[in-house]
């Protein structure tokens, strides 16, 4: 095939993106600031964990996909899609500049004709209103002149039942035709793709759809905290319920939802919503509820350990999600900065993630007054904490 793929942004989303359309039989160049990464990935070593060495390093040997910090590749593509972080800033408010960054870099290659998709996150409206304009006066190009679609990410990593093939797809395009070609697109590596009426639409659904995870992680959190304080398992409780055919699912306790999306995209909604003066009251509530289950978890530990001066804590797990070595959104580093506050001495240990703000996992070992189960990795071997007292932060009691 002779059309020429850019993917911007080499992570969790676009590395998977990249090369099912390389192994598709595209051409497919892909872009990241991160140099580091960039040269791991084109000598096959994958920097995320849904996609293996060996898959990786076959598409690089074939010459079907090259990774470069070098914006200038893409010249002469044909499509080119956004796959940058979107997060929140120190406030707490939507972050827009790695976006923006990217399509004002993007500007100075693309060409009529060419194909633009983002699917990084975004409030509804900013496709059309920030976007578009933006291109048209980095590029000189009037938006007649080429396509432009969203279709926004669905990637669960290390999911083993839905990955990027059989994970609907949606699209939505600035016009029908860049709508339709977007859809063409993917279906040449996506099993399911359906059509968006509007762009608002989509930009809000992606939205919804961690807004739903947030509110529901959020209410479970508080029923845990509830069922510890009266004696009752969680867990049992939700075993229980989840046992209605209809109208329930379950989802489980925990120290707080992580990543990317959860924390995350629910605020951009809520942004836009107080923008136009319709606050969302329960998505408002609920990241409240998710900020502060590092703080109850420290109660615990008081509750536990009485006076938490100079007591050795060990944190087991550091990323937002088992099996996995992604720190962002970590609630984790709320957890072990509230417990150091409490003069608590905190190690943590963590041998997917290895080194983080500055700090090394430590070791597996019986010298601590407490162990604290924050992300359960598979790997654990919890017979080296000994007798040491373990706190569970996926439990109840």
């Amino acid at each position: 095939m002779a059309l020429k793929i850019c993917v911007v942004g080499q992570g969790y989303v676009g590395l998977p993106l990249a090369l099912s359309f390389a192994e598709c039989g595209y051409r497919v160049f892909g872009v990241d600031n991160d140099i580091e990464k960039v040269n791991k990935i084109n000598i096959g070593q994958s920097p995320v964990e849904d996609i293996n060495d060996a898959r990786l390093s076959r598409v690089i040997n074939e010459g079907s996909f090259t990774v470069t910090n070098d914006y200038a590749i893409l010249k002469g593509a044909n499509v080119i899609i956004i796959c940058v972080p979107t997060p929140l800033d120190r406030n707490h408010k939507p972050d827009l500049s790695h976006l923006f960054n990217c399509i004002t870099s993007i500007s100075k290659y693309i060409s009529k004709g060419d194909l633009l998709i983002v699917e990084s996150t975004v409030a509804p409206g900013t496709i059309k209103n920030y976007v578009v304009p933006l291109l048209e006066k980095e590029s000189g190009i009037k938006i007649d002149n080429f396509d432009i679609a969203y279709s926004p990410e669905r990637i669960d990593p290390l999911n083993k039942k839905w990955n990027l093939k059989n994970t609907t797809k949606i699209v939505a395009g600035f016009t029908e035709a860049s709508k339709i070609r977007a859809k063409e697109l993917y279906l040449s590596i996506i099993d399911n793709v359906v059509e968006s009426n509007s762009v608002e639409a989509a930009e809000t659904a992606k939205l919804l759809e961690n807004s739903f995870r947030l509110v529901n992680i959020s209410l479970i959190n508080e029923i845990s905290i509830f069922c510890r304080m009266y004696g009752i398992d969680v867990t049992e409780v939700i075993r229980l319920a989840a046992t209605k055919p209809y109208g329930f699912m379950p989802f489980y306790p925990g120290l707080g939802a992580g990543g990317h999306c959860i924390p995350v995209d629910p605020l951009y909604l809520a942004d836009k919503s107080r923008e136009i003066g319709i606050p969302l009251n329960i998505i408002e509530a609920a990241d409240s509820i998710n900020r502060n289950m590092p703080k109850h978890f420290i109660n615990v530990v008081e509750d536990k350990l009485r006076n938490l001066n100079k007591k050795r804590i060990l944190v087991i797990g550091v990323s937002y999600k088992p099996n996995v070595a992604d720190v962002r959104e970590t609630p984790v580093e709320a957890l072990i900065e509230g417990l150091r506050q409490k003069g608590a001495q905190v190690v943590w240990h963590d041998e997917l993630v290895k080194e983080w703000n500055g700090e090394k996992s430590v070791t597996l070992s019986s010298d601590f007054d407490l162990a604290i189960i924050a992300t359960p990795h598979d790997y654990f071997d919890l017979t080296k904490l000994g007798n040491v007292p373990i706190l569970n932060t996926r439990g109840s009691i």
